[in-house]
């Protein structure tokens, strides 16, 4: 008998969506039975009949039939709900490709992913996700489908039936442990990568070690997925969604906490114009599981996402993988084509797998008691943890001011008008604290609708803003200090473009973190390092961001991003729009755009990035350029140290 994978774990996320009022924000789709037509799109006509046979069986014939298969256990019903969850996935793939909806997510039981052309397993009958991707690519003609399985277990057969397929891209991480974890198969390994026309469209992170968390999840994204699927470009997202790789599971036993599935969907949501549906497989913490399910679903609906909790440092077992992917990959993707990767033999967890070996061997009885000690441990800390990490929403998305030249008519609809400060208020104000900073009078009366804005969010009652600025690097030295002083302590600043950087020299106002990006440089400030690269080009772009700035900006966890766009910008509008959306993971998702540029299209693009628009398309990918991926792998070796989520490339000084 199966004891984990139980109705619960439907109805208790379900009550737990209620709770947080996400299902009345929601539109419902009706499910239904997938066809047989449609699950013979993966599965086999055998396959199929023996399914259907169950119907009638009794206890005796069903043990018989479940005894034919690896960890699967088959009910009287159990038909009728795998073709309900085949049915759910297809209809939510329906909405989101007619663009009824702009994404969603599909609580279906049983789950999907084990199960193979001719063969049930591991709790999955049919493979929702695998019939999904087949069901896509034949009614809407699609070409480039992405599956990310974040599920604790490897999918292998979504891998089986896709290894030779060019047309899916197939992301799994599992917990591996040197083939010592369920399913036990060699081919789970880093270096299955695909077979013939497939080769390097099968990507497989293994966790060599329990313990897994925030950081490892978020290094893995940054340094293996990201950069891979902008590579690819999928036409459609399909999320293996399984949350056995969250914090307090029995069949995990990881450590990441619910809100790194709301930062992880948020990057998601940045591909294949937004297309992205999560089909629910593994979970057996209810309050886990519920809960992830939950911040899901927020950043589906477009709510900020919550901070990242932990340490912002992967471990030495997650870096040795993520390095031998990367290598294994190596051969097959122009993003890896310059990067410095060897394969790693002598991993730190194989002598950690000797001693587990030797270890007595506990009672069932035994065991399932700590297990149930610990799960009830778990829920405790969860009550609590999401407490402290869930934030009322500012009733208001992106706020401008009514003095964008004119301008403010033309932006998205839900941007919020805010009245600019009285010229006194600021004169006061300026001559008060920034005298310093502030010497013409045009600059200051500009400052008038920049410091409105910025004292929404900074008050919480707005969550990002947008303002116009003829002196972008004046108003956003005077925008940090403002900020600190608000008590707002750890300052992100990006700037884009051809800007001077004032620095912040006032006494007793804590070091900020700047950084900044721009045509004549590429500049980093940390610590009063300045480093130069010269040139950022567009076709760089995503080894700069993904390889650099995301996880230095991650380490860091500021509580406010200052985004400052001026002249002579090497990148293009779609890459400044996409900086702004994967930015908005960090702080709450509190921007601040201060843009001296008064190109419409540019002010548009940003507003559509900060009310929570899908990016625009980019284009034909460009590999980066060889002398762009050597500096940025000097600079990570250089702060990987101090910023430890460069750890996961490059060279290795852990």
């Amino acid at each position: 008998v199966c004891d984990i994978e139980v109705p619960e774990r439907l109805s208790f996320s379900y009550e737990q969506l209620k709770r947080y009022h996400l299902v009345e924000r929601c539109v419902h789709v009706p499910a239904r039975e997938g066809s047989e037509e449609e699950i013979l799109l993966v599965h086999s006509s055998e396959h199929l009949e023996v399914a259907k046979s169950t119907q009638t069986m009794n206890e005796e014939e069903l043990k018989r039939v479940s005894g034919n298969y690896d960890a699967f256990f088959f009910h009287p019903n159990t038909y009728h709900c795998a073709r309900l969850a085949v049915g759910a996935t297809l209809q939510l793939v329906d909405a989101v490709m007619s663009g009824k909806v702009c994404n969603g997510m599909a609580l279906v039981r049983p789950p999907g992913h084990h199960s193979q052309r001719n063969a049930a397993n591991g709790f999955c009958l049919f493979n929702n996700v695998a019939i999904a991707a087949e069901y896509a690519k034949l009614k809407y003609g699609l070409q480039r489908i992405l599956i990310v399985d974040w599920d604790v277990h490897h999918g292998q057969g979504t891998q089986y039936i896709f290894e030779e397929d060019p047309s899916v891209l197939y992301f799994s991480w599992h917990r591996y442990e040197h083939q010592e974890f369920w399913p036990s198969l060699k081919e789970s390994d880093y270096d299955a990568v695909g077979l013939g026309k497939g080769k390097g469209f099968n990507i497989n992170l293994p966790w060599n070690k329990v313990g897994m968390g925030n950081s490892d999840y978020l290094a893995a994204f940054f340094h293996v997925l990201l950069p891979m699927a902008f590579e690819f470009d999928p036409e459609l997202v399909l999320v293996s969604s399984g949350y056995d790789s969250g914090i307090g599971d029995p069949e995990g036993q990881m450590s990441a906490t619910p809100e790194v599935f709301a930062h992880l969907t948020h990057f998601l949501m940045q591909l294949a114009n937004g297309k992205l549906c999560v089909i629910l497989e593994g979970g057996y913490h209810l309050k886990s599981l519920s809960e992830s399910v939950c911040m899901t679903v927020k950043t589906l609906l477009g709510d900020p996402v919550p901070e990242i909790t932990g340490e912002m440092a992967p471990c030495l077992s997650a870096v040795e993988s993520i390095q031998n992917v990367r290598a294994a990959h190596k051969p097959y993707w122009k993003w890896l084509m310059y990067e410095d990767t060897s394969f790693l033999q002598n991993l730190s967890t194989k002598s950690h797998l000797l001693k587990k070996a030797n270890t007595n061997p506990s009672t069932e009885q035994e065991s399932k008691m700590t297990n149930n000690d610990e799960a009830v441990k778990v829920e405790r800390f969860l009550e609590l943890h999401m407490k402290n990490i869930l934030f009322p929403v500012p009733p208001i998305k992106t706020a401008t001011t009514t003095d964008s030249k004119g301008s403010a008519h033309l932006l998205p609809v839900p941007v919020h008008l805010v009245k600019e400060m009285d010229k006194t208020e600021i004169k006061a104000l300026v001559s008060g604290f920034y005298a310093d900073l502030v010497k013409e009078d045009k600059t200051l009366l500009s400052l008038g609708s920049m410091l409105a804005i910025l004292d929404k969010i900074l008050k919480k009652e707005v969550c990002n803003g947008i303002a116009e600025s003829p002196t972008a690097a004046v108003s956003v030295a005077v925008a940090l200090r403002h900020s600190v002083r608000f008590g707002f302590q750890r300052v992100l600043c990006i700037f884009v473009g051809d800007m001077q950087i004032i620095p912040n020299t006032e006494d007793g106002l804590p070091y900020c973190f700047i950084l900044y990006l721009g045509i004549w440089s590429f500049t980093f400030v940390l610590n009063n390092f300045l480093l130069l690269l010269k040139d950022a080009e567009g076709n760089d772009f995503f080894s700069a961001v993904l390889g650099f700035i995301l996880p230095v900006a991650y380490s860091y966890q500021p509580n406010l991003t200052v985004i400052a766009v001026g002249p002579n910008r090497s990148l293009g509008i779609s890459e400044i729009s996409l900086l702004f959306a994967l930015l908005q993971g960090l702080a709450e998702s509190r921007i601040f755009a201060v843009i001296e540029d008064t190109e419409i299209n540019l002010m548009q693009s940003v507003a559509k990035a900060l009310v929570g628009a899908s990016t625009p398309h980019f284009g034909v990918y460009v590999p980066p350029t060889q002398e762009k991926v050597n500096k940025i792998k000097i600079l990570r070796d250089q702060f990987q140290q101090e910023w430890k989520m460069l750890q996961c490339s490059g060279k290795l000084s852990i």
